[in-house]
């Protein structure tokens, strides 16, 4: 049996935890090796290399619309502190680095959140939406991925058969972030836009794109262990040339592993196996 953390005997002191872990994580930030982007520019870089878009609204998670009406003020909210970013030569892109105050002045709503491996709702979420959007962003961009976390749990299934799996970035404040370094000579702007069903993430850059790149999984297998269905799946990236259209190679990035729990098509093929 796990031990039990103070937190859970004495509940009121949770806030001060929070707070404590959070001003312990900033002033580390401050003082390591990165140097973070946080330049806004309202000016478009010239070139595009990258956009994507997803669906705001999700019905299908049980709970009342409300949260995902609360969940896009959110991401409204967090996107003006995206908007225009410009990752230069040397800087490490950080997710809270750039949101922290996003909710200075007008408070977040409570939105959707996974807290102890259960759904619930809390100021805030929702965000991971956002994270998922960036992080699938920096896997078009040529940058070193220094931090990313994905979902130990799946709630519910992707709203399309044909996304990509295991691409996803959780986030939670003084634990968990999304990081990425430019170790290129190229300066690349983030640009967080939305029209009445999507959010809209596009990469610009200011130099002309030599190279492209496409995202697609390899193998995805399903296990079953004791306390659940566990998904593993390949994440690769292929880079294509611009000029032929080629594809001049194929890298496995990582192997995303989470526990499932939605019920699974009856034509799903599940191993009897422990996943490490």
């Amino acid at each position: 049996m796990s031990r039990k953390r103070v937190t859970q005997f004495f509940p009121f002191l949770v806030p001060i935890r929070i707070a404590q872990r959070k001003v312990c994580y900033y002033a580390r930030m401050r003082f390591d090796s990165h140097h973070y982007a946080e330049t806004l520019d309202e000016k478009q870089l010239p070139y595009l290399l990258f956009e994507a878009d997803c669906t705001l609204y999700n019905g299908n998670t049980g709970f009342d619309m409300v949260y995902q009406e609360n969940k896009v003020f959110n991401l409204k909210l967090a996107a003006k502190a995206l908007n225009g970013l410009l990752i230069r030569p040397g800087e490490t892109f950080s997710f809270w680095r750039c949101v922290r105050h996003a909710d200075k002045h007008i408070p977040y709503r409570d939105g959707l959140k996974v807290m102890n491996g259960k759904l619930t709702t809390a100021p805030g979420g929702g965000l991971c939406q956002m994270s998922n959007l960036l992080f699938w962003m920096i896997l078009h961009m040529p940058l070193t991925i220094i931090e990313r976390v994905g979902h130990d749990v799946k709630e519910f299934p992707e709203q399309n058969s044909d996304v990509i799996k295991g691409v996803d970035a959780t986030i939670s404040e003084g634990w968990i972030d999304v990081k990425a370094r430019n170790d290129t000579d190229c300066t690349y702007q983030i640009s967080i836009t939305f029209d009445e069903e999507n959010i809209i993430g596009t990469v610009f850059m200011d130099k002309r794109p030599q190279v492209l790149y496409r995202i697609e999984n390899g193998s995805v297998a399903y296990s079953r262990k004791n306390d659940g269905i566990y998904e593993s799946v390949k994440v690769k990236r292929a880079e294509i040339d611009t000029a032929s259209g080629e594809a001049t190679g194929l890298k496995l990035l990582y192997t995303n592993i989470s526990k499932i729990c939605y019920p699974l098509a009856e034509n799903v093929k599940i191993e009897e196996a422990i996943i490490p």
